[in-house]
């Protein structure tokens, strides 16, 4: 199978039994993904993050808010000697200044019971200001996700644009022959398995509210897309027509999916209420339509079709009509996405015989390779625009990685153990 059919056909049809079972690996299903980063980002704001004073487990919090601050490659993490500092200290401006540092985060955990207030202060010391606040209450069991929220104000205050530490992702995890549809924190920790099946499971899609997964189960023996509450396990399957059921989409409002089913012979796109009601057809293509997704806005769709000879990315209104064609560059771009502002296309290329990832501006028509490939597949855009999150091969091995919108930053999130790939990136949920 050569590198086009392989890849065009596994998203167009979506029947990826003989791809997913070629790269079972042995190993448990519940190993932690571990953190690589390369590159800086063009600005790096210098920052200081003191150790948090009072209970006996606080440190986790700065510990935290570190790395992920690091992650994103716009902060330089300045040293603090173990400097610990509690919300209601005095700040010297300028010894932290002299230390390099612009800005200085510190804090403060109090615990009464099993009752945990976190309390976080981020100041501006060239201004010699406070630029924000906080005090969170929770339990021990919150203090992650506490710190991440922490991190996103920190980096929201600093460089204006909204923090996305505190989302999730979601991916498949497969070991051996069993395949897991896994939700984890932005940065890998915290996994949770959402479904366990003996059959593929491929194209997990989050709902805008982030309650929801869709994804595309062969359970059945045949590819049935279904809609799962991540709150209660609750599942259903939206559709189950004859032939191929596949590339689920949520439109922007989270009331019906874009889909693509071979019922009537060939793959093409519908869209359908997420209670399995209203199916339409949107375009009559003779040739593949297939991974369709929604711009930002809901006004059109962006999805690959070969109906121009060779796989490529088109748009075509929301409720159907004839296509316009976005893609020219090259034979091979697949997997479109739209960034959440509207000015971007990310998408898969082929580059020099390797699978990357690629923008296109769609206003400017600028192009940028971000990725080195041999094997990127499956972007998905953080929700603030920033980053890209995506599956790839790396030193024979398939990892998940993310990477900074303007390519500068990449980092590797590679399990220990199993095969994952199929990576979604998760909304903003509060």
């Amino acid at each position: 199978m050569d590198g086009f059919t392989r890849h065009f056909w596994r998203y167009a049809v979506g029947l990826a039994l003989t791809l997913l079972l070629a790269l079972g690996l042995s190993g448990v299903a519940t190993a932690q993904l571990r953190v690589d980063i390369s590159g800086v980002g063009a600005t790096q704001y210098p920052i200081a993050i003191a150790d948090f004073s009072g209970s006996a487990n606080a440190n986790m919090v700065p510990e935290v808010i570190r790395a992920d601050l690091t992650r994103s490659g716009q902060f330089r993490l300045i040293g603090t000697s173990g400097a610990s500092l509690d919300a209601g200290s005095t700040i010297d401006y300028a010894s932290w200044q002299g230390r390099g540092a612009d800005y200085l985060a510190y804090g403060s955990v109090s615990q009464s019971g099993d009752h945990y207030t976190f309390e976080y202060r981020l100041v501006d010391n060239v201004r010699k200001a406070e630029l924000d606040q906080a005090s969170i209450d929770g339990t021990e069991s919150d203090m992650r996700r506490i710190a991440h929220q922490i991190a996103d104000r920190i980096y929201e205050k600093i460089t204006g644009i909204r923090g996305v530490f505190s989302t999730r992702i979601a991916y498949v995890l497969q070991a051996g022959n069993n395949y897991e549809l896994q939700i984890a924190d932005a940065d890998g920790q915290n996994p949770q398995v959402m479904l366990r099946s003996k059959h593929p499971i491929i194209s997990p899609a989050w709902s805008p509210d982030g309650k929801q997964l869709a994804y595309v189960s062969f359970e059945s023996g045949k590819s049935v897309i279904y809609i799962q509450t991540l709150a209660t396990g609750q599942r259903q399957p939206v559709s189950n027509f004859k032939g191929n059921n596949s590339a689920p989409a949520w439109s922007p409002n989270g009331q019906k999916l874009a889909i693509v089913l071979s019922k009537d012979g060939i793959s093409q796109i519908y869209t359908i209420n997420t209670d399995g009601s209203d199916l339409r057809r949107l375009m009559r293509s003779p040739l593949i339509d297939t991974e369709p997704s929604y711009a930002p806005d809901g006004q059109y769709l962006v999805f690959t079709s070969d109906r121009g000879g060779s796989p490529q990315i088109y748009k075509v209104a929301a409720d159907g009509g004839d296509a316009q064609r976005l893609t020219f560059s090259g034979s091979y771009n697949i997997s479109p996405k739209v960034s959440p502002d509207g000015q971007q296309l990310l998408y898969v290329t082929r580059s020099n015989g390797a699978f990357r990832l690629a923008t296109l501006g769609l206003f400017s028509g600028t192009e940028q390779i971000l990725t080195d490939g041999p094997d990127d597949q499956s972007p998905s855009y953080a929700p603030n625009g920033m980053q890209a999150l995506y599956s790839a091969i790396q030193n024979g091995r398939s990892v998940l990685a993310v990477t900074s919108i303007d390519g500068r930053v990449h980092q590797t999130l590679s399990v220990l153990n199993g095969k994952v790939s199929e990576p979604a990136w998760g909304p903003f949920t509060h």
